[in-house]
């Protein structure tokens, strides 16, 4: 059985260490709860390296055209 719980940021790491100690219980991923504003500069960030990466020959790029297509 799954469960998803929300605890505050707070008292996480707590929580986590608590739920951890159990023996029966198993932590797959704990996913973080960002704010819009948050989500955003993770976006940009991302972005940003990832066009590095497409400037250094390590990612293919995908034309506007094909960009345009998806849409």
């Amino acid at each position: 059985m799954q469960f998803t719980i929300q605890v505050p940021d707070k008292k996480a790491s707590f929580f986590l260490e608590l739920v951890k100690s159990l023996k029966f219980a198993k932590v797959a991923a704990v996913e973080e709860e960002l704010s819009p504003k948050e989500q955003l500069k993770a976006d940009i960030r991302q972005a940003v390296k990832e066009v590095n990466l497409i400037k250094q020959g390590k990612l293919k790029g995908r034309s506007v055209e094909d960009l345009l297509n998806e849409l």
